[in-house]
């Protein structure tokens, strides 16, 4: 039959996954980095994902489709509830410590703090792993794999660094990161054209408590800020906002 159903532009889409949950049906999940409709008779053909997509990757056509089927809808989301179920219940201590056999990706995890005293089991035993602890509680940390709807965004306050900010700033981890969500972009070499919507999202769907921006003294890197100011405006969100400037040589002059 003929009928009303979503297209979703591949070459737009980002795979923030921001219309996940927006399909109510569950008839949309990422594959491979991208929003995919996973089966015609999941969708109504109504469009509550639409509106919800920051890169306007979404909409709604009229072709040949399978009838939508409200039983097989059912079916699918009590499967999808027992499969978040399952993995929530399993505990995967390695993946969280970076120790997994294949490639992360682009899947967001939190990543588990050891105690001081805990041997890191990913070090080699030349005593190559690094004396100073890492901050990092999150993967991943680049803002375009990042999702809105992250875990470790809530609660937290938010630092966007530039790329070069870690290398340049011996002491980033422990002065700028400690306890703090990050986002890292290259404004000069990056496609930075998703990267107002992506972080526009990210402020709206969490309780972000603070926005600093890291940037280097270079003048390429000064459109990062005026983002991320931009990003926060339209968010509606009014949060505590800062930049901060690191010279060449590693330190906060600004």
């Amino acid at each position: 039959m003929k009928r009303k159903i979503i297209e979703i532009d591949e070459e737009l889409c980002n795979g923030c996954g921001i219309c996940v949950p927006s399909c109510h049906e569950g008839a949309i999940q990422i594959i491979n980095g991208k929003a995919k409709l996973i089966d015609d008779k999941f969708c109504d053909g109504l469009g509550d994902c639409l509106n919800d997509c920051p890169l306007g990757a979404i909409k709604i056509i009229e072709r040949e489709a399978a009838e939508y089927d409200d039983e097989a809808v059912q079916e699918h989301l009590t499967s999808l509830k027992k499969q978040q179920e399952t993995r929530s219940a399993a505990k995967k201590p390695s993946a969280e410590h970076g120790c997994s056999g294949g490639c992360p990706g682009s899947a967001s995890k939190v990543i588990q703090k050891k105690g001081k005293n805990e041997s890191d089991s990913c070090a080699n035993d030349d005593g190559a792993g690094s004396d100073t602890p890492s901050e990092l509680t999150q993967w991943p940390v680049q803002l375009h794999l990042l999702s809105p709807l992250a875990p470790f965004f809530h609660d937290k306050e938010l630092i966007v660094a530039a790329d070069c900010v870690a290398f340049a700033m011996g002491n980033f981890h422990n002065k700028l990161l400690k306890n703090k969500a990050v986002a890292i972009a290259c404004p000069k070499l990056d496609d930075t054209t998703p990267y107002l919507d992506k972080l526009t999202a990210i402020l709206q769907h969490n309780n972000v408590t603070k926005l600093s921006v890291a940037i280097m003294e270079v003048p390429c890197c000064r459109g990062l800020g005026t983002l991320a100011k931009q990003a926060l405006d339209n968010s509606g969100k009014d949060i505590p906002f800062s930049v901060i400037t690191v010279s060449v040589d590693g330190q906060v002059i600004r």
